[in-house]
């Protein structure tokens, strides 16, 4: 049994996804990251960035955090969606990071400014819709001759899809990019990716609305992750 710890973003959803693609037995553990779940010390003994999404196999008592690191993980126990030849495996490898390193962290960036930013700002904006914009250009270049980022289907393809989802949204049209529009119109209908994408999503989206959960969102810093740490060590403590 796979635990999963998860708030339906999409970095959440890519872990979802892929455990509805292996067909691996798993719960869910809600992690309200408007209300500040992610802070607790017991999530933080699973989790030491203090964000979701988190596994633990009970199986073997072995716990992951960081999603690319998961979707090994998880592709590694199902024996599914991740080559074991060398040349083929590094293909996958590469584009999983790009979309950890890239695609993620720029589509954040640009979602936390379209979403949540009241004011105008126009540099922000401009800099990370641009750049956005760029990332889709290189996975329709790479989708020019291959149906998917890696060749065969693999956790590449997984993590990067939730981040296309909201193209719209983050001010995009997928139509100016033909091949990515090919391959996100097959991706969306596979059933375990549906089933991945909706999970938990009647949770959401008033955080976006709510003073207190945009400052346990977003107002976090150095303090933060020392209290939670100190809070862990006091539960581990002997009475």
């Amino acid at each position: 049994m796979i635990e999963l710890y998860y708030w339906p973003t999409p970095n959440g959803q890519k872990i979802s996804i892929m455990l509805e693609e292996c067909g691996l037995d798993y719960e869910v553990k809600r992690v309200n990251i408007g209300a500040g779940d992610q802070f607790d010390p017991a999530f933080l003994a699973i989790s030491p960035n203090n964000r979701m999404p988190a596994i633990v196999d009970t199986d073997t008592g072995i716990s992951v955090f960081e999603g690319g690191a998961i979707l090994i993980y998880l592709a590694e126990k199902a024996g599914m969606l991740l080559p074991e030849e060398q040349v083929p495996r590094f293909e996958v490898l590469q584009w999983l990071f790009w979309q950890a390193g890239g695609l993620g962290p720029m589509a954040g960036q640009l979602s936390h400014f379209v979403n949540y930013v009241e004011e105008d700002l126009e540099y922000p904006l401009k800099r990370y819709a641009n750049e956005y914009d760029r990332l889709l250009a290189v996975m329709d270049v790479r989708l020019k001759d291959r149906d998917y980022l890696a060749g065969d289907y693999s956790i590449a393809d997984i993590a990067s899809f939730p981040w296309v989802v909201p193209y719209r949204r983050l001010g995009n049209d997928l139509d100016k990019f033909p091949r990515l529009r090919r391959w996100f119109d097959e991706l969306k209908v596979r059933p375990a990716v549906q089933r991945g994408v909706d999970l938990g999503k009647e949770w959401r989206r008033d955080e976006a609305r709510n003073e207190k959960a945009r400052a346990m969102m977003f107002d976090q810093n150095a303090e933060t992750v020392f209290a939670a740490a100190r809070a862990l060590e006091e539960q581990r403590s002997p009475k």
